[in-house]
């Protein structure tokens, strides 16, 4: 279950990150700090969003008896 979520996380959290970012450079705000705190904001969101999705996955996965 732990390599599900990490295996989740690895591609949820830059999905997220690039997203917050891509965000920012649309409204025009492209000082290092915002581009910064948008990478962390994804990288932190990701974890329970990775936690959430494996939870479904292993559901999903595991047989039922």
């Amino acid at each position: 279950m732990f390599s599900l979520r990490f295996a989740a996380y690895l591609l949820i959290a830059p999905v997220l990150a690039g997203s917050f970012i891509v965000a920012l450079l649309t409204v025009d705000l492209f000082e290092a700090t915002y581009i910064s705190i948008a990478a962390i904001a994804g990288a932190v969101l990701g974890i329970p969003a990775a936690w959430w999705l494996a939870n479904k996955l292993d559901k999903l996965i595991q047989p039922r008896a």
